[in-house]
Parts: C-alpha cells; structure tokens; sequence
C-alpha cells in the first residue's frame, strides 16, 4: 500500500475547448523516491518497490530487454545501489541514474515548477478540430530507473491492488511513464531537457488522446469496419505515430532539423515505398505483415520506416497547407493524409514521392 503522504498528484485540464476534456494525473513519487535512494538517504527499498511507477518500469525493462517479468528482481538490484555493491548485469541503469542525480531533480524540480502537465495538454489539445470530442484521464508517472530504450511511452494496465496487469489494445487504462534518468540526456541544459521532455510526453499524450477520440467518431468506426488489410494498419499507424512525432519535432522550433535531414526523410519514404508494397503483395504471410508492422514503429528513430515517413508528411502538410489542413487529417482519416502528401509531392518536385502503387491504393479509398 503506498502511503498517501509519498503520492504527489497534480491534477491538470485544458481549458480552451471544453469538449477537450483531457486530464493529467501526475504521480512524481518514484522519481522523489528514487532521488533520495542515489544520494544515499536513508529509504526502504521495498518501498521503492511498491511504488506503482516502479512497478511499471520494472516489468517493461523486463519486456523491452527480452527478459520476461523481472519486477520481483527489482529489490536485490536497489539492494546493490544502496549498499554500493557492484551491479552486474544494470538492466535498470542505476548507478547512472545514481550519477545524474543532480540533473534528474532538476528536470523534476523544473516539471512541479512549470506546471508541466498543463503545458502538455495545451500542445497536444492544439491538434485536435476545435469541436473535438474526448473525455479521458491519464495517469502519468514520473519515475528515475528503466531501460535505455524507453524514456517516455504508453501502457494499458488493470489494477490488482499495486499490482499491474498490462493488457492489449482497447483494454485497461492508458497510462504513460516517463523516465528521467533518459530524459536528462535529451540536451546540454536544463532548458534543452524541458522542452524535449515536454514534446516526448505530448507525443504520447497525443495517442492516449486520439486513441478516445477514434472511440467516439463514428467516422472512424466506419473506417475500421471496412479497412482491416495489413496494408491498412500501416496507414493507420503511419498517421498516428507521424503525427506524434511530429509534435515532439515542433516543440523544437520550425528552425530545427537534424543536419541529415533530407537523405534521412528520402530514405523512410522509399523504405516505406518497400514495404508498403511488400504488405499488398498476394504471398504475404501473417509472421512478415506482422514484422513489418512492428518495424514500421519499433527500430529505432530513423530505422521505423512508418514513424519517420509520417513525421515528414505531417511537416510539409502543416508548413505547406497550414495547421488546419493537418488538424482536418485527425478527422478524416489516413487516406486524407497521405492524400494531401501526394498533392504535395504533384506540386513540388523534390518532394520525395510514393510510388504509383500507394497512390493507386490510396486515391482509390
């Protein structure tokens, strides 16, 4: 049972659209916990254990890592850190969280400061139809140890007591971790580090918030009833996570892009262009629709082909048509995207284009 006394929540909303009704429930607890275990204050380690932020990043260290449930493992690892025995094997990269303690408590001071959760859902609420309809409370939790993988994502828990049951798709609640021992990686300053954090959350927030949005849009109801191909749940994807992306991109300014942005942008639409056809092709097996579904997202930044592919769509659609032809795709849906891409790629010619396949596929819809 965690102490009421050791739970930080803040609870934060939006307020320019009252249909938006998106909320925050922010638990810093783990991380102020931890922070106080890396400067060696006295703290229960069964404690930590049970906090429920803990709990969560321990199992999905264990998933990311291919290492089953390693939860109960946690302790004898916290167990090492404080009494500075040598960790072997630091699946939860302690000892350099331990080594950025000072910056961690930082960027969690910064957060509690700048009232970080309003701020998020001001981001995300921003790319939504103004008459957008979404009702759903997400608990986040702050937390200082995990895999070197995840520095922000989504998980759908059902509760059992403190203990987490992660289900599938459409199941349980969506709930979003955020690792500060990775987040103080994102840049060379504090201010660096707040403003990369803040678009890392608003991208998941992003997909918490669609995800309820697509649940109540009739539209969208329709178009799951009649789009299940492989080749469909890529567009779908595509759309979903290019435009999460690109909202963690934005936070940086108009002005910023990496120096390789043009061959790398090149590369994930002809990469895309592969695939894509790959999952139209007549011998597709369910095993490869299923890898090239999962590589479309889970490679890696520039190697998840659909990711950076929709990234680089949503852009050129919000600088080139404006912000609310981009808002309008939320609604109608990824043939809408890929639709105004294409009449993008028709006026300009260094646009990188899909091939006359997808565009068969998608003007066909």
């Amino acid at each position: 049972m965690i102490l009421p006394a050791i739970c930080a929540f803040l609870l934060l909303s939006a307020q320019t659209n009252p249909k938006f009704n998106v909320q925050l429930r922010v638990d810093y607890s783990a991380a102020e916990r931890c922070i106080e275990l890396f400067r060696d204050q006295p703290v229960s380690t069964q404690t930590l254990v049970d906090l429920r932020g803990n709990r969560i990043a321990a199992s999905t260290t264990g998933l990311i890592a291919g290492r089953g449930s390693v939860a109960e493992q946690l302790i004898g690892y916290l167990d090492s850190l404080k009494y500075h025995e040598i960790i072997r094997d630091d699946i939860y990269h302690l000892e350099s969280a331990r080594q950025n303690a000072t910056e961690i408590k930082r960027l969690l001071d910064e957060m509690e400061k700048r009232n970080f959760g309003r701020k998020v859902i001001s981001t995300v609420e921003q790319i939504f139809p103004a008459d957008a309809v979404v009702s759903i409370t997400v608990p986040v939790y702050v937390v200082a140890l995990g895999h070197e993988n995840a520095d922000a994502y989504v998980r759908r828990i059902q509760w059992d007591g403190d203990i987490p049951k992660f289900l599938g798709e459409g199941e349980g609640e969506l709930t979003i971790v955020v690792n500060l021992s990775q987040s103080v990686k994102y840049g060379g300053d504090l201010e660096e580090r707040y403003v990369s954090l803040l678009g890392v959350v608003a991208h998941e927030l992003f997909h918490a918030a669609f995800g309820a949005y697509k649940d109540q849009s009739k539209r969208w109801q329709r178009y799951y009833r009649t789009h299940g191909r492989a080749f469909d749940q890529l567009l779908d994807l595509t759309q979903n996570e290019g435009i999460a992306y690109y909202l963690s991109l934005d936070q940086r300014g108009h002005g910023y892009l990496p120096r390789d942005w043009d061959s790398r942008t090149r590369e994930a639409i002809a990469s895309f262009n592969r695939n894509a056809a790959e999952l139209l092709s007549e011998n597709l097996t369910p095993q490869r629709a299923s890898e090239l579904l999962r590589t479309a997202n889970l490679s890696g930044y520039w190697d998840s082909y659909g990711s950076m592919a929709g990234m680089f769509m949503a852009r050129e659609i919000d600088l080139q048509l404006g912000r609310s032809a981009l808002i309008e795709t939320i609604s109608a849906g990824p043939s809408d995207l890929f639709g105004k891409y294409i009449l993008l790629t028709e006026r300009d010619s260094n646009l990188p284009k899909l091939s006359d396949l997808l565009n068969r596929q998608i003007r066909g819809k």
